[in-house]
């Protein structure tokens, strides 16, 4: 019994919660708006600077890793 009150009021908050984070959504001005939008735009460029490099890097550890096994074994 007592986890069934638990389970409707965590219920009960957690749509509360929800309701009042929708009504926060809908409420933003477009400058906020126009701002994430821009902050998006710079986070997916910064992730396209990104992946040559850890491509590079991957396949430099790769290439040691290679070169490290192949000298044990001709020692």
């Amino acid at each position: 019994m007592k986890n069934s009150k638990i389970a409707k009021v965590a219920l009960a908050s957690g749509g509360f919660i929800l309701m009042t984070l929708s009504e926060a959504q809908a409420a933003l001005n477009a400058g906020v708006a126009t701002g994430f939008t821009a902050l998006q735009a710079d986070a997916l460029e910064l992730v396209d600077l990104v992946w040559p490099v850890t491509i590079a890097v991957t396949v430099a550890f790769i290439i040691l890793g290679l070169f490290k096994r192949a000298a044990s074994k001709a020692v």
